[in-house]
């Protein structure tokens, strides 16, 4: 990495607020695919300079071209995490029959589930909750179903095997239908 390069990086926390982790989080859940759109949405959406912005994107999308999707679900749901990823592949098992469509992404921090857009984020919350984002515009909040902001409408925790239900896939389904 050239030296103007891990100063931007270096400098990020003190000049933006986040490091670069957090950034690539923000720009995960973002659900954004162009460059300049992910550009325009940190600059727009969270006051972060041109120069700083366009770093960022840079390091974002050469971190995940640079890793294979295995290597970043590995890395999601290892060490204390490791108990989530039997709920993960339930997810994705059950994600994968809605149709031929569905698309599985693997970022550094979460997977993202699109079809002609993103529908869906599964994430690794903590060590005992995975936690999915749901764009279900227009649906109701329920206990279970939490309202949301940012690209994906709700949330939903999900800490046993027993929570990947009928319930849980149909604002899956609903929010592939909606993609």
């Amino acid at each position: 990495m050239d030296a103007a390069t891990q100063s931007m990086i270096d400098n990020l926390p003190k000049n933006t607020g986040k490091s670069l982790e957090e950034w690539y989080t923000v720009l995960s859940h973002a659900g954004l695919e162009k460059h300049a759109e992910m550009v325009a949405y940190l600059k727009g959406g969270h006051g972060v300079s041109h120069g700083y912005a366009n770093g960022i994107v840079l390091q974002y999308r050469s971190r995940d071209a640079a890793t294979s999707d295995d290597d970043l679900v590995d890395a999601q749901y290892a060490g204390p995490r490791a108990g989530l990823r039997p709920l993960y592949e339930a997810v994705i098992s059950a994600v994968r029959q809605f149709g031929d469509d569905v698309d599985v992404r693997p970022k550094r921090a979460s997977v993202s589930l699109r079809r002609s857009k993103q529908f869906a984020l599964v994430e690794p919350a903590s060590a005992k909750r995975l936690q999915l984002g749901i764009n279900v515009r227009g649906t109701a909040p329920t206990e279970r179903l939490k309202a949301a902001t940012g690209m994906c409408t709700h949330n939903v925790s999900v800490t046993s095997i027993d929570e990947v239900d009928e319930e849980l896939l149909r604002w899956l389904r609903k929010a592939y239908e909606l993609a």
